[in-house]
């Protein structure tokens, strides 16, 4: 029942025991996940479509994320839209360091790199109200 994908294998800390292994697409949600809590987040970019990056909603987390692994370490790009207003670089700064907890936190793997792409900005609807952010659920 293997497919394609790669697995992290993780030791557990009693050697004898077997290991763990967790799906590089699990790594991938979990950090799509810890982005889009951060304050200033509309949602994950899809990628550039017809010159509009493409928003994703929560259930495609994963989309907007590319996951790299190795035995105990993991690199992460995350692409996402931010809201109209928001300093871009303290939003950015934000994502690095929840993905970084996030992921290091649930699965034991070193972060080393956090790479945070601006796809694109979201303006508020006009039937929204100011003070309301307008976010993709």
């Amino acid at each position: 029942m293997t497919d394609n994908k790669r697995d992290i294998v993780v030791m557990t800390p009693h050697e004898g025991l077997g290991g763990i292994r967790i799906s590089d697409d699990v790594v991938g949600v979990i950090a799509g996940m810890a982005a889009t809590e951060v304050s200033g987040v509309a949602g994950m970019s899809g990628g550039l479509g017809g010159g509009i990056a493409e928003m994703l909603g929560r259930k495609n987390l994963s989309k907007g994320v590319k996951v790299e692994v190795g035995e105990k370490e993991a690199a992460v790009d995350l692409f996402v839209i931010v809201e109209f207003g928001v300093r871009i670089p303290d939003v950015a700064s934000q994502i690095q360091m929840n993905v970084k907890r996030a992921i290091e936190g649930m699965t034991g793997l070193s972060v080393v790199e956090v790479n945070v792409h601006v796809q694109g900005v979201t303006f508020p609807n006009a039937d929204t109200k100011e003070d309301e952010p307008n976010r993709v659920r």
